[in-house]
């Protein structure tokens, strides 16, 4: 099984699940082009890209035009990744380790639906930390704790509470999504707290736009 395999049980191939997901990594992308516009000659770190190949993964490296200027990095050798991606550097990186890169070597540095999973309050922090210190701008994308069914497990309305939430996945044999280690579900308020002091930033609605109850967030830094 590829390290990622385990993020895309519910977004079976041909699934509305999937279906629903590559429409709202469509309008992510169209979000992240809006709000740093990047220009041909710029550089891109796309953090925590998918050893996982289907139309709704990376999002980035299928849909940007200048794909030479893309970094990729993730977790897993991406062999597959690699070649389905020649024009894409890549660079393997180990779990909570700081990026291999020198302060500022890109342009604009973006990550999706990597922020959840990083195991704590203080190692999310640490992840926006470090992209910031790599890029002049970030963008990273989240799954929305308050859309109506939850992206991992498919349970709906339970995961608005922790005690639901908790119980929820007991019931249903899923667990491991319970814990931090796993997934820390994600509302504006908390992304909005793990900003470094001092950076500008804006936390917006993105992916399937149902006002508040929108399918993820984005947090923008410059």
């Amino acid at each position: 099984m590829t390290v990622d395999q385990r993020y895309y049980e519910v977004a079976k191939p041909g699934s509305l699940s999937e279906r629903l997901m590559i429409r709202a990594r469509d309008r992510i992308y169209a979000d992240f082009i809006a709000t740093c516009s990047p220009n041909p000659a710029e550089t891109i770190l796309d953090v925590g890209v998918s050893d996982v190949l289907n139309d709704g993964a990376n999002v980035l490296e299928r849909l940007y035009p200048n794909q030479e200027q893309i970094t990729a990095c993730g977790l897993g050798e991406a062999t597959e990744f690699q070649a389905a991606f020649p024009r894409v550097r890549y660079r393997r990186v180990a779990t909570g380790e700081p990026l291999p890169f020198a302060n500022k070597s890109f342009d604009v540095a973006t990550s999706n639906a990597v922020l959840e999973h990083v195991g704590s309050r203080e190692n999310q922090a640490r992840f926006i930390a470090e992209m910031v210190r790599v890029a002049r701008r970030v963008f990273i994308s989240v799954p929305h704790r308050f859309f109506p069914v939850e992206h991992h497990t498919a349970i709906p309305l339970a995961h608005w509470t922790d005690t639901t939430w908790f119980l929820a996945c007991a019931v249903t044999g899923k667990q491991k999504w319970s814990q931090d280690k796993e997934l820390i579900l994600m509302s504006a308020r908390h992304l909005s707290s793990l900003v470094p002091p001092g950076s500008a930033n804006q936390v917006g609605y993105t992916g399937l736009l149902l006002g508040p109850f929108s399918s993820n967030l984005f947090l923008a830094i410059t």
